[in-house]
Protein backbone atom coordinates (compact mmCIF):
# COMPACT_ATOMS: atom_id res chain seq x y z
CA UNK A 1 0.00 0.00 0.00
CA UNK A 2 2.85 2.38 0.88
CA UNK A 3 4.46 1.77 -2.54
CA UNK A 4 1.15 2.57 -4.21
CA UNK A 5 0.87 5.90 -2.33
CA UNK A 6 4.44 6.80 -3.25
CA UNK A 7 3.84 5.93 -6.89
CA UNK A 8 0.72 8.11 -6.93
CA UNK A 9 2.54 11.07 -5.37
CA UNK A 10 5.38 10.69 -7.87
CA UNK A 11 2.90 10.61 -10.75
CA UNK A 12 1.00 13.66 -9.47
CA UNK A 13 4.12 15.72 -8.86
CA UNK A 14 5.73 14.78 -12.17
CA UNK A 15 2.59 15.46 -14.23
CA UNK A 16 1.53 18.71 -12.55
CA UNK A 17 2.65 21.92 -14.15
CA UNK A 18 4.09 24.08 -11.39
CA UNK A 19 4.14 27.84 -12.00
CA UNK A 20 7.63 29.30 -12.16
CA UNK A 21 6.95 31.60 -9.22
CA UNK A 22 5.89 28.76 -6.89
CA UNK A 23 8.67 28.31 -4.37
CA UNK A 24 9.83 24.99 -2.96
CA UNK A 25 8.36 25.79 0.48
CA UNK A 26 4.92 26.38 -1.11
CA UNK A 27 5.06 22.90 -2.63
CA UNK A 28 6.02 21.43 0.73
CA UNK A 29 3.10 23.22 2.41
CA UNK A 30 0.60 21.80 -0.07
CA UNK A 31 1.58 18.18 0.51
CA UNK A 32 2.89 18.27 4.09
CA UNK A 33 -0.21 16.63 5.56
CA UNK A 34 0.33 13.45 3.54
CA UNK A 35 3.97 13.33 2.47
CA UNK A 36 7.46 14.75 2.80
CA UNK A 37 9.01 16.21 -0.35
CA UNK A 38 12.45 17.60 -1.05
CA UNK A 39 14.65 18.24 -4.07
CA UNK A 40 16.90 15.40 -5.20
CA UNK A 41 19.93 17.59 -4.52
CA UNK A 42 18.94 18.06 -0.85
CA UNK A 43 20.24 15.79 1.88
CA UNK A 44 16.90 15.21 3.62
CA UNK A 45 17.10 11.52 4.50
CA UNK A 46 14.42 10.47 1.99
CA UNK A 47 15.38 7.58 -0.25
CA UNK A 48 12.29 7.36 -2.49
CA UNK A 49 13.03 9.25 -5.69
CA UNK A 50 11.19 10.86 -8.56
CA UNK A 51 12.37 13.08 -11.42
CA UNK A 52 14.09 15.98 -9.66
CA UNK A 53 12.67 15.40 -6.14
CA UNK A 54 12.24 12.84 -3.37
CA UNK A 55 8.89 11.81 -1.84
CA UNK A 56 8.14 9.89 1.37
CA UNK A 57 4.66 9.12 2.67
CA UNK A 58 4.08 10.35 6.22
CA UNK A 59 3.76 7.23 8.37
CA UNK A 60 1.37 9.00 10.76
CA UNK A 61 -0.99 9.66 7.85
CA UNK A 62 -0.74 6.07 6.63
CA UNK A 63 -1.72 4.74 10.04
CA UNK A 64 -4.86 6.88 10.34
CA UNK A 65 -8.12 4.97 9.81
CA UNK A 66 -10.58 6.04 7.15
CA UNK A 67 -13.19 8.40 8.60
CA UNK A 68 -16.15 6.32 9.74
CA UNK A 69 -19.82 7.09 9.30
CA UNK A 70 -20.64 5.47 12.64
CA UNK A 71 -22.93 7.48 14.91
CA UNK A 72 -21.68 8.36 18.38
CA UNK A 73 -23.68 8.22 21.58
CA UNK A 74 -25.82 11.35 21.89
CA UNK A 75 -25.36 13.44 25.01
CA UNK A 76 -28.17 14.10 27.46
CA UNK A 77 -31.31 12.14 28.20
CA UNK A 78 -33.75 13.96 25.89
CA UNK A 79 -33.27 14.00 22.12
CA UNK A 80 -35.10 15.68 19.25
CA UNK A 81 -35.90 14.19 15.85
CA UNK A 82 -37.50 16.43 13.22
CA UNK A 83 -40.06 15.15 10.71
CA UNK A 84 -39.25 16.83 7.39
CA UNK A 85 -40.27 16.93 3.74
CA UNK A 86 -36.63 17.49 2.81
CA UNK A 87 -33.33 17.20 4.66
CA UNK A 88 -29.67 16.20 4.38
CA UNK A 89 -30.56 12.66 3.24
CA UNK A 90 -33.11 13.69 0.62
CA UNK A 91 -36.90 13.91 0.61
CA UNK A 92 -39.24 12.63 3.32
CA UNK A 93 -36.76 12.18 6.15
CA UNK A 94 -36.33 12.16 9.89
CA UNK A 95 -33.44 14.30 11.08
CA UNK A 96 -31.22 13.06 12.53
CA UNK A 97 -32.11 9.72 10.94
CA UNK A 98 -29.87 7.63 13.21
CA UNK A 99 -29.40 8.03 16.95
CA UNK A 100 -27.53 6.20 19.68
CA UNK A 101 -28.96 6.87 23.13
CA UNK A 102 -28.97 5.38 26.61
CA UNK A 103 -31.64 3.17 28.16
CA UNK A 104 -34.43 5.33 29.59
CA UNK A 105 -33.81 8.28 27.25
CA UNK A 106 -36.70 10.18 25.68
CA UNK A 107 -37.07 10.98 21.98
CA UNK A 108 -39.23 13.97 21.02
CA UNK A 109 -40.46 13.64 17.43
CA UNK A 110 -41.11 17.21 16.28
CA UNK A 111 -43.47 17.98 13.39
CA UNK A 112 -41.76 20.56 11.16
CA UNK A 113 -43.64 19.89 7.91
CA UNK A 114 -47.27 18.68 7.72
CA UNK A 115 -48.60 15.17 7.08
CA UNK A 116 -46.00 13.22 9.07
CA UNK A 117 -45.99 10.99 12.11
CA UNK A 118 -43.65 8.56 13.86
CA UNK A 119 -44.60 4.91 14.34
CA UNK A 120 -42.45 1.94 15.28
CA UNK A 121 -42.14 -0.81 12.68
CA UNK A 122 -43.65 -4.13 13.80
CA UNK A 123 -40.95 -6.78 14.41
CA UNK A 124 -38.21 -4.15 14.20
CA UNK A 125 -37.94 -3.15 17.84
CA UNK A 126 -36.69 -5.16 20.84
CA UNK A 127 -39.07 -7.98 21.78
CA UNK A 128 -39.70 -6.51 25.24
CA UNK A 129 -40.12 -2.90 24.04
CA UNK A 130 -43.31 -0.86 23.78
CA UNK A 131 -44.39 0.07 20.27
CA UNK A 132 -45.70 3.53 19.38
CA UNK A 133 -47.94 4.99 16.70
CA UNK A 134 -48.10 8.77 16.59
CA UNK A 135 -51.01 10.73 15.17
CA UNK A 136 -50.47 12.31 11.75
CA UNK A 137 -49.72 16.04 12.00
CA UNK A 138 -48.73 15.77 15.66
CA UNK A 139 -45.45 15.35 17.48
CA UNK A 140 -44.93 12.50 19.91
CA UNK A 141 -42.55 11.78 22.79
CA UNK A 142 -41.33 8.24 23.38
CA UNK A 143 -39.26 6.96 26.30
CA UNK A 144 -37.18 3.93 25.36
CA UNK A 145 -36.68 1.58 28.31
CA UNK A 146 -35.62 -1.60 26.49
CA UNK A 147 -32.11 -2.09 25.12
CA UNK A 148 -31.72 -2.74 21.41
CA UNK A 149 -32.33 -1.33 17.94
CA UNK A 150 -35.60 0.40 17.03
CA UNK A 151 -36.73 1.11 13.46
CA UNK A 152 -39.61 3.51 12.93
CA UNK A 153 -41.32 5.18 10.00
CA UNK A 154 -43.77 7.83 8.92
CA UNK A 155 -46.83 5.80 7.98
CA UNK A 156 -48.09 8.10 5.18
CA UNK A 157 -44.62 8.04 3.59
CA UNK A 158 -43.46 4.51 4.43
CA UNK A 159 -43.29 3.59 0.73
CA UNK A 160 -40.90 6.51 0.23
CA UNK A 161 -38.57 5.02 2.87
CA UNK A 162 -39.22 7.74 5.44
CA UNK A 163 -37.60 5.71 8.19
CA UNK A 164 -35.33 6.23 11.16
CA UNK A 165 -33.17 4.09 13.43
CA UNK A 166 -32.41 4.38 17.14
CA UNK A 167 -29.94 2.23 19.06
CA UNK A 168 -30.65 2.13 22.79
CA UNK A 169 -27.72 0.79 24.78
CA UNK A 170 -26.29 -2.26 23.02
CA UNK A 171 -27.61 -3.42 19.63
CA UNK A 172 -28.75 -6.77 21.01
CA UNK A 173 -31.32 -7.40 18.25
CA UNK A 174 -29.39 -6.02 15.28
CA UNK A 175 -29.31 -9.31 13.37
CA UNK A 176 -33.09 -9.68 13.65
CA UNK A 177 -33.62 -6.09 12.55
CA UNK A 178 -31.34 -6.51 9.53
CA UNK A 179 -33.23 -9.64 8.52
CA UNK A 180 -36.56 -7.81 8.76
CA UNK A 181 -35.09 -4.84 6.88
CA UNK A 182 -34.33 -7.02 3.86
CA UNK A 183 -38.07 -7.74 3.63
CA UNK A 184 -39.31 -4.23 4.39
CA UNK A 185 -37.14 -2.42 1.85
CA UNK A 186 -38.77 -4.36 -1.00
CA UNK A 187 -41.94 -2.35 -0.27
CA UNK A 188 -40.15 0.97 -0.83
CA UNK A 189 -40.81 2.62 -4.18
CA UNK A 190 -37.76 4.88 -3.76
CA UNK A 191 -34.66 5.14 -1.54
CA UNK A 192 -34.47 1.35 -1.25
CA UNK A 193 -30.95 1.43 0.21
CA UNK A 194 -31.75 4.08 2.82
CA UNK A 195 -32.57 1.68 5.66
CA UNK A 196 -29.45 -0.42 5.01
CA UNK A 197 -27.40 2.77 5.04
CA UNK A 198 -28.87 3.86 8.35
CA UNK A 199 -28.26 0.46 9.95
CA UNK A 200 -24.66 0.57 8.77
CA UNK A 201 -24.16 3.73 10.83
CA UNK A 202 -24.73 1.93 14.13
Amino acid sequence: MKKLYLALFSLILSSTAVPADMREDAIRDRVSSVASVCLKTDDCGIESSGPGYKVALNTSMAAEPVTSNKVKLSEGSVHEVKMLNSGADGTMVFEPPVLKVSVGDTINFVLVDPMHNSASFPNMIPSNAKSWNGTINEGISVTLDAEGVYVYNCTPHAMMAMVGVIQVGEAVNLDEVKSAASQIKSTFVMNQERLDDYLSRL
